[in-house]
């Protein structure tokens, strides 16, 4: 297996192989090109979202400055967008569905180290470079949820259709569907049913 593919199946593997690197610095690049375009530059905002998600079924509303590690692992549904500064660590793949709401300052983390100290501690090739070893959990965000400002959602987490998150939240276990969940760890605080409806 290559590191990507061992990367994608939530393997250990090491980031710094050189297929990696490139996939970084070209996602990297392509978000700086991003968040230096205005807002009234639209097509050419489209084209360089194009090449930086080419996977996504529809090319998302994303207010700059926005950060991937390789937009090429996530996947946007229909008409859903983030606010400012929406940070995606995309190491395994991240499923956003149609209709999500994403607030300003919001990260979907999925990269995950191993816990014991040696397993996480750089190592040394015969060659003197350095090098570690990182694995990662997907995410996946359904239709119709709103994640409120400052959410954190750590790899492995699944929200459930519908839900909303709170502001502030760490999202580090499943949020089932039509939930109003928030808190550090985020907790459901209830579900949300027709006596919601403000119309």
């Amino acid at each position: 297996m290559t590191e990507k593919e061992k990367m994608l199946a939530g393997q250990l593997y090491d980031p710094s192989d050189p297929e990696l690197d490139q996939l970084r610095l070209k996602a990297r690049k392509l978000a700086r090109r991003y968040n230096l375009t205005d807002e009234d530059e639209s097509e050419k905002q489209y084209e360089i979202l194009k090449e930086l998600l080419p996977n996504t079924r529809e090319i998302p509303g994303l207010q700059a400055p926005v950060y991937f590690d390789y937009g090429c692992n996530t996947y946007f549904g229909k008409c859903s967008g983030a606010n400012f500064n929406f940070t995606c660590l995309d190491v395994c793949p991240v499923h956003i569905g149609d209709n999500v709401m994403i607030g300003p300052n919001v990260t979907i983390a999925t990269p995950m180290h191993p816990l014991l100290p040696e397993e996480r501690n750089c190592r040394m090739r015969e060659d003197g470079s350095m090098y570690n070893l990182e694995y990662a959990k997907p995410v996946t965000i359904e239709n119709d949820c709103w994640l409120a400002a400052n959410v954190v959602v750590c790899g492995g987490v699944t929200i459930g259709e519908g839900s909303v998150i709170g502001a502030g939240s760490v999202v580090t276990r499943n949020i089932p569907p039509h939930s109003l969940a928030a808190g550090n760890p985020c907790r459901v605080i209830r579900e949300i049913t027709e006596k919601d409806r403000m119309e």
